[in-house]
């Protein structure tokens, strides 16, 4: 298929194609609904408007781990696949009264789709959603084919662009190639020149950048804030107790992180927001933060595949094949159907789905067991802590003792 290498290896391997015990078989969903537990409505919808991808990245969650259903579905979402994701759309909005909601165009790459295309779809949307849905429409892209046509075309559109970069030059190219081993830097370099220009600055969202513990943080960072972004995402790799990542030993994403929180937290002045930071920093402080990564509160995602699929978040490909199927279409089911799927559940339930281990953990109202893919273990499920536990425990009470002595010291200067 153009796009991808066939034949490509698997670089961290297949998990076993079996369903998860829980939540899928364990969770109790007819005694949720006896005492009165409802779901969340969906707030955002990813849209898998293109199945395929420019890059080869190794560590893709979609070509490179357990889920290889990519292979089956269709390069490019058709027309009618998005208009009936509209209408559901729509009908969920009117449903639970939501007063907005957010539009995720995904991939694989979704400027795949074609520039003309993907503007035809964002007008289908707004006009199926009316005036009484506000909605919100966000592209995360590789940037490799973000030329100014396509800018000029999203931007008129009023879609918000986040692009993936993993830090320098050197760094980036190792792990985010084309498929010939060509590293995209270059291209996404001139991509994001284009969205710091005046012109199209409003509609760059920010930065997304994948943790790698063998590369420098600051020099990663200082590369990311050259862009001046609003945002910058640090992801960390998906992994699982079953298919762990090669840095298995003490606190590297955590020693990685920390380096650039003290960088960040001690500037001067606030030169981007950091997502991750801010999230842990609310959540230390007693408030709420609506994070996948961090926290205890509910997860509303929902994925629609370019073949109409219903699916959970993509990112459970990375554990085992099917772990995103819910057996739903969006062309013959409501989105309300998938509300009650157990992995939509699982995800809603707070500190109800997290193990024994997490709930005695001093943290885990920060924590929150960490992200939800990451507890899953082959025969198991999800009942576990994430595979990144110590990294997290490390993270969390690195930044705890900075804001609370910080805060601790403003108390005293106030009295004194």
């Amino acid at each position: 298929m153009a796009g991808r290498a066939e034949g490509r290896p698997l670089t961290l391997g297949l998990a076993p194609h079996t369903p998860a015990p829980w939540p899928n078989e364990r969770l109790g969903i007819s005694e949720l609904r006896a005492k009165g537990w409802r779901p969340k409505p969906f707030r955002d919808v990813v849209l898998k408007v293109a199945q395929l991808c420019n890059l080869a990245c190794d560590y893709c969650y979609v070509y490179t781990m357990a889920d290889q259903s990519w292979r089956d579905r269709p390069a490019v979402m058709a027309e009618s696949t998005w208009r009936a994701t509209a209408v559901r759309m729509a009908e969920h909005a009117t449903a639970h009264r939501l007063p907005s909601m957010r539009l995720i165009l995904h991939g694989g790459e979704p400027l795949l789709a074609g520039r003309k295309r993907l503007a035809s779809l964002v007008a289908s949307f707004r006009a199926e959603m009316g005036q009484s849905c506000r909605l919100d429409v966000r592209m995360q892209t590789n940037g490799v084919l973000l030329d100014e046509k396509t800018l000029a075309t999203l931007a008129e559109q009023q879609v918000s662009i986040g692009v993936s970069l993993d830090g320098t030059p050197t760094s980036n190219d190792r792990r985010r190639q084309h498929v010939n081993g060509r590293g995209s830097s270059a291209a996404v370099d001139r991509a994001l020149h284009l969205l710091g220009q005046s012109a199209y600055r409003h509609a760059f969202a920010g930065i997304l950048c994948t943790v790698d513990p063998s590369t420098e943080p600051i020099p990663c960072y200082e590369t990311l804030l050259a862009y001046r972004p609003r945002m910058i995402d640090f992801l960390l790799p998906h992994a699982n107790w079953s298919t762990p990542l090669p840095f298995d030993k003490g606190t590297p994403y955590a020693d990685w992180l920390i380096q650039i929180f003290d960088r960040w937290y001690s500037a001067p002045r606030q030169e981007t927001s950091i997502r991750l930071f801010e999230d842990i920093i609310v959540l230390v402080l007693g408030a709420a933060a609506q994070s996948e990564q961090v926290g205890l509160s509910p997860v509303a995602v929902v994925v629609v595949e370019s073949d109409g699929a219903i699916e959970l978040v993509d990112s459970l490909k990375s554990t085992y094949p099917g772990a995103c199927t819910t057996g739903l279409r969006i062309d013959t089911d409501a989105l309300d159907r998938a509300l009650w799927h157990p992995g939509v559940v699982a995800r809603q339930l707070g500190l109800a789905a997290l193990c024994d281990t997490c709930r005695s953990c001093r943290l885990h109202t920060v924590c929150g067991g960490g992200h939800y893919v990451h507890r899953y273990r082959a025969g198991e499920g999800f009942l576990n802590p994430s595979v990144y536990c110590a990294d997290m425990f490390r993270l969390i009470e690195h930044i705890k003792q900075r804001v609370t002595a910080d805060l601790r010291r403003r108390a005293s200067e106030t009295r004194s």
